[in-house]
C-alpha cells in the first residue's frame, strides 16, 4: 500500500520505517528542511534502538521517502496519517493548531479521495474537527472528493518503540466507515497474524482510548510514589511493599517502581490536556489532578533529600559553590528525550541554591546542551567516572543499565564525601551501609548514613 506520514518525529518516523520494512511504500513529510535532508543521509534526528538501521535499509531500497514537498505527499499516498506534535498550551490542553494546518493542506491538494488518520494524541472530538477543517476547503474548492477520518491511537514506549510497532499489543481502530476498516486492517496485515490484536471501536472511544492508557500508567507511578512516601514516614520498606502487592496479578509489576517522577512526551502531556477536558465539560478529574500534584511534587524528592543531609534549613549556603555529579539526564533509559524530565528539576535547584553540576548520561548529553545552554556551573563529562572527579556527592536520576553494578570503591575516591542520592532505587540499602555510604533512596528509609562528621558535610 502507498501510505504517507505528515510529521516527522517520534512517532512519525517509527511508524513509518515499520510500515515501510513490512514491504509498504512510505512517503514521510515534513516542513523541517535540515530534518529531511539529514534522514536522506541515514541521519536519524532521534535515538532509539534498532531505528537508525531500519530507515538506512528501507530508505536504500527505495521504500521509505522524505521530501518537504507536501502536494508530492498527498498525491502519493491513499492513506494520510497525521503524526505532528500536539503540544500542551498555556492552559494544558493540547494545542492542535499543527494537526488542523495538516488536515488544511491534505484537503488543498487531494485529487481522489483519501482516508485520514490521527495519529498524533489528540483530545476527544478532535476528527471532528479535523473533518470539519477537510470539508471547509473542499468546499472552497467546489470539489465533490470524499474523505474519511480515522482515529488510531499510537502506544508506543521510548526505548522500545520499534519493537513495540512489529509487535504491538493491539491496534486501535477508531472509525464507522467499513471501507476505511477494510484498508486499515490491510495495512496492519503484516502484524496482525499470530493472533487479533486489532480493535475496531468508534472515533471517540479510540481519541479516549489513548488518554485513558497514559493516565492510568501515570496513576500507577503516582500512587507509588505516594506509598513510598508514606513508607518513609511509618518506617516500612517501599520496596518489601512493591514485592507484596506486585505478586497479585490485578496489580502486576509494571509501572509500580517508585522514583523521583515521571517526564516525558506522554504522560505529562496527556494527564494535562485530559484534564483540562474534563475541565471543559464540567466534570471534576479529582484523581487525575492529584496524579499530576504528586508527580509534581515527587521531582523535588532529590533535592530535598539533598537539602537534608547538608541541613540547608540550618545553613542556606551549606551548597554554594559544592559540585554534584548527575548520572543520568534522560527521562528514562534507551532514550535522549529530555522532555519532562527530573534532571532538569534537580538541577534548576541545585543552580539556585549556588552548587554546580557535573552529569553524564549516555544518549543525551547534545540535548541538555542545546536546552541548558552554556553554563559555568554545568559541566557535561564524557564518562561516568568523569562526572564523579571532585564532586561533593552523587546523584542517580535515570537507572541506565551502566549505572547497576559500578565501582562503589572508585565512586568513594572520586568523591569528596560519601554521599549517594538515588531517585531509582538501584542498589541495596545494607549494601550501600556495608560500604560506607550515605544512601538516600525512594520510600526506604529517609537515608542509611555511614558514620560521616560535620567536617563531611
Amino acid at each position: 500500500m502507498k501510505v504517507t506520514f505528515y510529521g516527522i518525529g517520534y512517532v512519525g518516523l517509527v511508524q513509518a520505517t515499520v510500515l515501510a520494512d513490512a514491504g509498504h511504500e512510505v512517503c514521510c513529510v515534513d516542513i523541517d528542511t535540515t530534518k529531511i535532508k539529514n534522514l536522506k543521509k541515514g541521519i536519524v534526528p532521534i535515538f532509539e534502538p534498532g531505528l537508525t538501521a531500519l530507515v538506512e535499509k528501507n530508505h536504500a531500497e527505495g521504500r521509505l521517502i522524505f521530501t518537504t514537498d507536501a502536494k508530492f505527499g498527498v498525491e502519493f499516498g491513499k492513506l494520510q496519517f497525521i503524526a505532528v506534535g500536539t503540544p500542551p498550551d498555556e492552559d494544558g490542553s493540547a494545542d492542535l493548531q499543527y494537526v488542523l494546518k495538516v488536515a488544511e493542506t491534505i484537503a488543498t491538494h487531494m485529487s481522489t479521495d483519501k482516508v485520514i488518520i490521527n495519529k498524533s494524541t489528540v483530545p476527544v472530538g478532535t476528527a471532528e474537527k479535523v473533518s470539519t477543517q477537510v470539508q471547509t476547503v473542499l468546499n472552497e474548492r467546489d470539489s465533490q472528493l470524499t474523505f474519511t477520518v480515522v482515529s488510531n491511537p499510537e502506544f508506543l514506549k521510548e526505548g522500545a518503540a520499534v519493537s513495540d510497532c512489529q509487535r504491538p499489543d493491539r491496534i486501535i481502530i477508531g472509525t464507522d466507515s467499513n471501507v476505511a476498516e477494510q484498508l486499515m486492517r490491510l495495512l496492519y496485515e503484516p502484524f496482525n497474524r499470530n493472533r487479533e490484536k486489532i480493535i475496531v471501536m468508534d472515533v471517540k472511544s479510540a481519541e479516549l482510548t489513548k488518554y485513558a492508557a497514559n493516565c492510568m500508567l501515570a496513576t500507577k507511578i503516582s500512587f507509588m510514589n505516594e506509598m513510598a512516601n508514606i513508607a518513609e514516614r511509618v518506617g516500612a520498606d517501599i520496596e518489601n511493599v512493591r514485592q507484596g502487592i506486585g505478586s497479585d496479578p490485578r496489580i502486576g509489576y509494571q509501572f509500580i517502581y517508585p522514583g523521583c517522577g515521571y517526564g516525558g512526551s506522554c504522560f505529562p502531556k496527556d494527564v494535562q490536556a485530559l484534564v483540562r477536558t474534563t475541565d471543559a465539560i464540567g466534570y471534576e478529574s479529582e484523581i487525575l489532578k492529584a496524579v499530576e500534584r504528586v508527580n509534581f511534587r515527587q521531582k523535588d524528592k532529590l533535592f530535598s533529600y539533598i537539602s537534608k543531609h547538608f541541613k540547608l534549613d540550618q545553613y542556606p549556603d551549606a551548597i554554594k559553590g559544592k559540585t554534584f555529579a548527575l548520572w543520568g539526564l534522560s527521562f528514562k533509559p534507551n532514550t535522549d528525550d529530555m522532555r519532562a524530565a527530573s534532571s532538569l528539576v534537580l538541577m534548576a535547584s541545585l543552580w539556585a541554591a549556588g552548587a554546580k553540576v557535573q552529569a553524564y548520561d549516555p544518549e543525551a548529553m547534545e540535548e541538555t546542551q542545546r536546552i541548558c545552554g552554556s553554563r559555568k556551573d554545568l559541566r557535561l563529562m564524557g564518562t561516568k567516572e568523569a562526572a564523579l572527579q571532585g564532586a561533593d556527592a552523587l546523584v542517580i536520576c535515570t537507572e541506565w543499565k551502566n549505572f547497576r553494578a559500578p565501582n562503589f570503591e572508585l565512586i568513594k575516591e572520586k568523591l569528596n564525601t560519601n554521599a549517594l542520592f538515588d531517585g531509582r532505587n538501584m542498589f541495596e540499602p545494607s549494601r550501600m551501609a556495608e560500604n560506607g555510604f550515605a544512601y538516600y533512596c525512594i520510600g526506604r528509609g529517609l537515608s542509611v548514613a555511614a558514620n560521616l562528621s560535620e567536617n563531611d558535610l
